[in-house]
C-alpha cells in the first residue's frame, strides 16, 4: 500500500523557538476526585488547564498537563506535596484537513524524531486542533514542522 505523503528533506538549520511550550507531568494517588482536586487547586490559582493526559495503573496515576503557567503550576503543585516535574513539548496547530496528521508525522520522520507521547489539547488557536507532541529532540521537530507549512505554538500563544 503506497502513501501520498511526501517526506521533507531534513535541513541542519534549526534555531531555538522562543518560549516554548513546556508540559507538567504530576503523580496522582489513584482514587476517585483525585483530577479533580487537582485541577481545582490549579484552577485557585488561576492556572488554566489547556490539556492533559492520564496514564493509568494500579496505585498511581501519571497526569501530563499543559497549562496557561507552567512555572506557577509547578511551584504550587509542589508547594501542595505533589512530585512533578516540566519538560519541554511541541504544540502543533493542524489543519482541518484528513491528510494533516499524517503530513506532520511525515515532517518529524523525515527529521529523523522520535515521538514518545502525544495527546490533542482543549484548547483550539484559529478554531483549529491543537497536537501536543513529547519528541526526543523538541527544537529540531519544531523547525521540521514549521518548514513543512504547519504553525509550531510557543508558551506564549497559549497563555494569552
Amino acid at each position: 500500500m503506497s502513501s501520498s505523503i511526501e517526506i521533507p528533506p531534513l535541513t541542519l538549520d534549526v534555531t531555538q523557538a522562543q518560549s516554548p511550550v513546556r508540559q507538567i507531568s504530576v503523580f496522582l494517588h489513584n482514587q476517585v476526585g483525585a483530577l479533580l482536586s487537582l485541577v481545582k487547586l490549579l484552577n485557585d490559582h488561576q492556572i488554566e488547564v489547556l490539556g492533559f493526559s492520564v496514564q493509568d495503573s494500579v496505585e498511581l496515576t501519571l497526569v501530563r498537563l499543559v497549562v496557561t503557567d507552567p512555572d506557577g503550576a509547578h511551584n504550587t503543585l509542589t508547594q501542595h506535596g505533589h512530585s512533578c516535574t516540566s519538560r519541554t513539548i511541541v504544540v502543533v496547530e493542524l489543519k482541518e484537513g484528513v491528510h494533516d496528521l499524517g503530513h506532520a508525522l511525515a515532517a518529524l520522520l523525515g527529521a529523523e524524531i522520535n515521538i514518545h507521547h502525544t495527546y490533542p489539547l482543549l484548547a483550539r488557536t484559529h478554531g483549529k486542533p491543537l497536537l501536543a507532541l513529547y519528541l526526543d529532540d523538541p527544537e529540531v521537530g519544531a523547525e521540521s514542522l514549521n518548514k513543512s507549512g504547519f504553525v509550531v505554538l510557543s508558551q506564549g500563544d497559549l497563555s494569552r
